[in-house]
């Protein structure tokens, strides 16, 4: 009998814990909490105790497919890898570089995110590459990079403890970061004050000290509220506003139109819990702000963050420990993805592909010359697509056909493609619409490394052996790359691979696995093989300079309940399900808590419809119809209704809007136009 536990990364949420796999026989027998993770603290959420049982799922993808006469037939590595080749090169001879599209993966690791993100630009010559982070973190990057100059977590997790207040916005932590979760009432425990502002009422919202139930897109109005109370009573840190930012004045004068009473209207909270939460923020001597999705999906998604920024910068809660402003990224390796570049403006490391530099350092170490051009974001792809500029895709772990907004446009779309490719480990609902399906490995089964939301590089470990005929996500793109001709993909391991993006990327510049190995907890920027990494950002100063105030305007969602459609419909996570449910779904203890979609509403609008609990209801948007249960509860205000996004059978994504914020190209995920009905009456 042999025996062995392996110290790896849950492939969950964002916060990076660590935890032993066990491993009897080459085979993986249990999970055992890591007690020296700082991070954990030997203590796992509900999904990351059973994150080990889907690996060897019955559905899991072994060997390569390609879809012949309308059905999928069992294939060789080189037969699927030849025609993969055939089909990029023609497009590309055709129709251009630029007709073809690639989506890489947050639950992929920094170095196969790298290399798609190579492939896509060295070998194929387009920009067009982008992850999912497009669809809930892309206003985190623009918004915190145009304030402070860095598109990322301020401060790390441990440092929520000894916060003094924390201003939770549109994060349902407990149940979507739970060891996050953890530490913030941890905090209050510890006398903190506790803020939450959320359209619906989630577990955190009941150990608040002051809860904001606001309407659904009004986050902007309310942040500058807040603000406009503390300036009024002078709660705001002077010093810092002039020694270390600019663009006061003008931001000064827009906040003063935001008066309490104005915000009321407009967002549903009363003046005076406005002037309560306010106050205790501006009286923190370390306030920190939290916030995830339900700040980000929406057309002002970029101008929430930059709200956030101000309010930071107003109050000195920024380059402080203890302090800042918070994304919590929801996805293991979305932080990962967007620093390695897989993004269409940018190279690894946020290097800007317009930025001549960059491009040449990248065109140096690669051998060929790139193109300037920005990129299609994945929204975009999918409209390119539909409208046939787009003739083939590759999608690497990735599920857009239940994971982007109106996926009806989207099954339309990738429908209308030349040719596509879906790397995977399980047949997703966008792989059922694929040319060619490539089985791809588990966590478990690779070695490599994650980047965590407050950026910690986390080494993750191989276990076993890959199942099947199944490859990393790194070897299968490295041989399509040679396949194609390139001299550029020689890797025998992921270690070379991070030694050639800390050669290339400033901020993973003293990233090591040497290091990583020896336990060094390491957050970027870590700039030298010396350098310690950096826990919180921007204490000397800004990594732009200054920070900058942003004057900023409430805007209204862009598509408002009316008449015809009366009820605002958000969406959001459960603490039992991650993502579109590939994995979860898949694991029996969670899919046996939560194993079908349902629809929050108010008992209000529950009895003026006529509608009881758990009974079936068609709810119908501009774009699409789906048949739910309802569940009545008082976590939602009358008007408003919540669905989750987990299940394909009831896809809430069938009804929301692929309107865009202009500027982080996000759609408006958060807010659309609802009718309900029961089922069987129109």
């Amino acid at each position: 009998m042999n025996y062995d536990t392996i110290l790896t990364v849950c492939p969950f949420c964002g916060c990076g814990c660590q935890f032993y796999l066990e491993v009897l026989n080459k085979e993986i027998a249990g999970l055992i909490p890591c007690k020296t993770d700082e991070i954990s603290e030997g203590k796992l959420c509900i999904k990351g105790r059973n994150a080990h049982k889907f690996v060897y799922h019955g559905e899991r993808l072994k060997t390569p497919l390609i879809k012949r006469n309308g059905r999928f037939e069992q294939a060789s590595w080189q037969a699927a890898l030849d025609i993969i080749s055939q089909k990029l090169n023609e497009s590309k001879q055709r129709f251009g570089p630029d007709s073809i599209a690639f989506l890489s993966s947050a639950k992929c690791t920094n170095e196969e995110n790298f290399l798609l993100m190579k492939f896509a630009r060295a070998v194929l010559g387009t920009n067009n590459i982008d992850n999912c982070a497009r669809l809930c973190h892309s206003p985190t990057v623009a918004g915190l990079s145009s304030s402070f100059g860095s598109g990322a977590m301020t401060n790390s997790i441990p440092e929520l403890e000894n916060a003094d207040c924390i201003l939770v916005i549109g994060s349902n932590a407990i149940e979507q970061h739970p060891l996050i979760g953890s530490r913030i009432l941890e905090a209050r425990d510890n006398g903190a004050k506790l803020i939450v502002v959320d359209p619906r009422r989630t577990p955190l919202a009941n150990f608040a000290d002051v809860y904001l139930q606001i309407r659904p897109g009004s986050d902007v109005c309310l942040l500058n509220g807040f603000m406009n109370i503390l300036t009024t009573e002078g709660l705001m840190d002077k010093e810092f506003i002039s020694q270390r930012t600019e663009g006061y004045e003008g931001f000064k004068q827009k906040i003063e139109e935001y008066t309490p009473d104005k915000v009321q209207k407009v967002s549903g909270v009363s003046s005076g819990d406005l002037q309560r939460a306010a106050r205790i923020y501006g009286e923190a001597e370390k306030a920190s702000i939290v916030y995830c999705m339900g700040l980000t999906q929406h057309t002002a998604g970029t101008d929430n963050v930059r709200s956030c920024a101000n309010l930071a910068m107003l109050t000195g809660n920024v380059g402080r420990e203890s302090t800042g402003v918070n994304p919590l990224r929801g996805q293991n390796n979305v932080q990962g993805a967007c620093d390695m570049g897989a993004l269409p403006n940018v190279y690894a490391g946020y290097q800007a592909v317009l930025d001549k530099v960059a491009k040449e350092r990248f065109e140096a170490a690669w051998e060929t010359s790139l193109t300037e051009k920005p990129g299609l974001t994945v929204v975009e792809m999918i409209d390119a697509a539909y409208e046939g500029f787009v003739k083939a895709m590759y999608i690497m772990g990735e599920n857009p056909a239940l994971s982007d907004p109106d996926i009806s446009h989207v099954h339309e779309a990738l429908s209308a493609l030349d040719f596509l490719v879906v790397q995977d480990i399980f047949m997703s609902e966008t792989a059922q619409q694929a040319s060619v399906v490539l089985p791809a490995t588990s966590f478990a089964e690779k070695e490599g490394t994650f980047t965590a939301t407050d950026r910690r590089v986390l080494r993750l470990r191989k276990a076993i052996e890959p199942l099947g005929d199944s490859k990393p996500d790194w070897v299968i793109i490295s041989q399509l790359a040679q396949s194609m001709g390139s001299n550029q993909f020689n890797y025998t391991s992921p270690k070379e691979i991070m030694e050639e993006i800390a050669k290339l990327t400033p901020i993973y510049g003293g990233i090591s696995y040497e290091r990583l190995d020896k336990g060094k907890v390491l957050a970027w920027p870590c700039l030298t093989k010396d350098h310690s990494g950096t826990r919180f950002l921007h204490e000397e100063a800004f990594t732009r300079g200054k920070g900058r105030f942003f004057a900023i305007d409430f805007k209204e969602p862009a598509e408002m309940p009316d008449t015809e459609f009366p009820f605002t419909l958000t969406t959001g996570r459960l603490m039992f399900h991650y993502h579109t449910g590939t994995m979860t779904r898949k694991i029996p203890s969670l899919n046996s808590e939560v194993s079908a979609g349902f629809m929050e509403i108010s008992p209000q609008d529950a009895k003026r419809l006529g509608v009881g609990d758990r009974e079936k209801v068609v709810v119908r948007s501009r774009r699409g119809e789906i048949q739910i249960s309802a569940s009545i509860t008082e976590k939602v205000a009358p008007g408003v209704v919540f669905i989750p996004f987990h299940f394909a059978e009831s896809a809430a994504n069938v009804l929301t809007s692929r309107t865009l914020d202009l500027e982080a190209k996000i759609p408006e995920l958060k807010v659309c136009a609802v009718n309900i009905s029961k089922r069987g009456k129109p």
